[in-house]
C-alpha cells in the first residue's frame, strides 16, 4: 500500500477516535484529531498526484474516508444540538446518492473520481465543522457567525456537487 493510501486509511482510523473524544467532551483533542484527519485529505491527494500514485483504491476510499469523517462529526453535532438535523440529512442524502452512483458505475467497471465541485464541497464541510467545533472562535470575538455561514455554504456546495455528479454521469442511469 502506497503512502497516499495509508494516509486515507489513517483518516478512517481517526474517525472513531474523533467520535470518542467529542462525545466525552474532550473538545480541544477532538478538534486536533479532526484537523489532523482533514489535513491527511489534502496530503494524500497531493502526494498521489505529484508522485503518480493514483490508484483505484484511492479513488474509491479517499471520498469514502472524507464522508466518514465529516458526517460522523456532523451527526455528533446534531446530538449535541450544535447543527440542525435537516442540514445533516441533506448532506447525508447527497453522500448516499453519490456513493450509490459510484457503486452502480463500479459494477460496470467504471470509476467515478472526485470532481472539482466535490472537492470544494469537502473543504467547505471540513472548514464548517472545524469552526463549529471551535465554537466559532475567533469570529465569536467580533460577533460574526462564520461557522454558520460556512455550514450554509457547505450545504449549498453539497447540493450543487451532487447535482453535478448526477448530471455528468447521467448515462449510468440510461443503462438501467
Amino acid at each position: 500500500m502506497n503512502l497516499p493510501n495509508k494516509l486515507t486509511t489513517m483518516r478512517m482510523i481517526l474517525v472513531p477516535v474523533f467520535i470518542v473524544l467529542y462525545l466525552m467532551e474532550y473538545n480541544i483533542a477532538a478538534v486536533v484529531v479532526f484537523i489532523a484527519a482533514s489535513f491527511t485529505d489534502f496530503l494524500d491527494g497531493h502526494l498521489a498526484r505529484k508522485n503518480n500514485l493514483v490508484t483505484d483504491y484511492g479513488k474509491i476510499m479517499d471520498p469514502l474516508a472524507d464522508k466518514l469523517l465529516v458526517t460522523s462529526a456532523l451527526v455528533c453535532m446534531v446530538q449535541a444540538q450544535v447543527v440542525p438535523a435537516w442540514m445533516v440529512i441533506v448532506i447525508l442524502a447527497r453522500e448516499f446518492a453519490i456513493t450509490g452512483l459510484r457503486a452502480v458505475a463500479a459494477s460496470d467497471g467504471k470509476v467515478i473520481a472526485a470532481a472539482w465541485s466535490g472537492k470544494v464541497k469537502t473543504v467547505t464541510q471540513m472548514i464548517a465543522v472545524i469552526f463549529l467545533l471551535l465554537g466559532n472562535w475567533p469570529f465569536s470575538l467580533i460577533g460574526f457567525p462564520f461557522a454558520k455561514v460556512m455550514l450554509w455554504i457547505a450545504v449549498i456546495m453539497t447540493i450543487y456537487s451532487g447535482c453535478e455528479y448526477i448530471w455528468k454521469n447521467r448515462e449510468i442511469f440510461s443503462d438501467m
